[in-house]
């Protein structure tokens, strides 16, 4: 499996280059010319046998997180040095340093290795916000909300968040704000009320035990993204009841499914999670919704939102499922920047 994971590693690190963060390119880059068997992490690495696909397994960016979580920790003031002022050393002194990291810490970059990333990336919220407008002004309903893969919880406050995109949605005094490049028309002005909300993660992140590796999945060159993830965390912190639980996300699914919801939209989500979940949970998750929205009324509607890739290179499609007590409704919403840089909105008008 070497040559394919060689591969996959200079395919991450031309995605990284796209999304704005050359130094993780960089490293990427120079580990997958460097990487030699012999050694535990790199036998580890070199043989893989999971699923190689950028959409699979992310084992590059699982490496990547375990180096930005040591430099987090202050385990390696070197690598911490070289990835403050990465331009003032040569790509040698970078592949000889980034070794000696690897081959120095296999305890901590294992635990790295064992699980996917989980990025908490805050700016998909302003999918979730705009969508949440739509649907208000569609509907005229109060949402619960259900996530799936939530990871630390951020992206389940999301209306907690100020979206300013020429014009201002969300609170005034919001501490966090998110200005994607926005194009097409704005979402409507109505403001969705939140009567409960909830997610799920096989694994979730505490906002403040976890912080590290919450951190650790943020590029290291992105410093703003790492500040806004920091300012998310402590909103989860600080928010009164647990947001996130720990389980299956297709069998929480199946009981959230089951309650019933009188007066209220079920708005089911899930952004840049999906991929990760076996082919066979998807299509069990998929039925429990389709039949979750057999049984939905005008008075307690189900929608399914998501944020994805698909066969697409440019970003991630938004697609909404929404279930009235008729046929299922599939509106195609537009496209996002897989960290919310841009999104292009092209939602249909919301009044029916």
């Amino acid at each position: 499996m070497t040559a394919a994971v060689r591969e996959m590693f200079l395919a991450q690190a031309a995605g990284c280059d796209s999304l704005g963060s050359p130094l993780t390119a960089r490293v990427l880059r120079l580990l997958a010319e460097a990487m030699v068997p012999g050694h535990a992490i790199e036998d580890r690495v070199l043989g893989w046998q999971g699923n190689l696909s950028r959409a699979g397994d992310a084992l590059a960016l699982r490496l990547a997180g375990g180096l930005h979580g040591l430099v987090l920790r202050g385990d390696t003031p070197d690598l911490a040095a070289f990835y403050s002022a990465p331009e003032a050393v040569s790509d040698a002194e970078a592949t000889a340093l980034l070794l000696t990291v690897i081959r120095a810490h296999p305890a901590i970059l294992h635990q790295w290795l064992d699980h996917p990333p989980q990025t908490n990336e805050i700016r998909r919220s302003s999918v979730l916000i705009a969508a949440g407008h739509w649907l208000t002004e569609r509907l005229g309903l109060p949402l619960v909300l259900s996530e799936l893969g939530a990871s630390a919880g951020l992206n389940l406050l999301w209306d907690q968040y100020a979206l300013e995109i020429g014009a201002h949605f969300g609170p005034k005094q919001a501490s966090i704000r998110l200005h994607p490049l926005w194009q097409g028309d704005l979402p409507p002005k109505v403001a969705p009320q939140i009567a409960a909300r909830a997610g799920v993660d096989l694994q979730p992140l505490d906002p403040v035990r976890d912080r590290i590796r919450a951190l650790s999945y943020i590029w290291p060159d992105q410093t703003e993204r790492l500040a806004r993830t920091a300012a998310g965390l402590e909103a989860v912190a600080a928010w009164d009841g647990r947001l996130v639980q720990q389980g299956d996300a297709i069998e929480w699914l199946e009981r959230r499914l089951a309650e019933p919801l009188p007066g209220r939209l079920h708005l089911v989500y899930h952004t840049i999670a999906w991929q990760y979940f076996p082919s066979a949970a998807r299509a069990r998750g998929l039925a429990l919704l389709e039949a979750a929205g057999l049984r939905a009324t005008p008075a307690a509607p189900l929608a399914h939102l998501a944020m994805e890739a698909d066969a697409e290179e440019h970003g991630a499609a938004l697609t909404l499922r929404l279930w009235c007590g008729g046929p299922v409704q599939e509106i195609f919403l537009g496209r996002a920047d897989f960290h919310g840089r841009w999104v292009e909105w092209y939602a249909p008008n919301a009044q029916v």
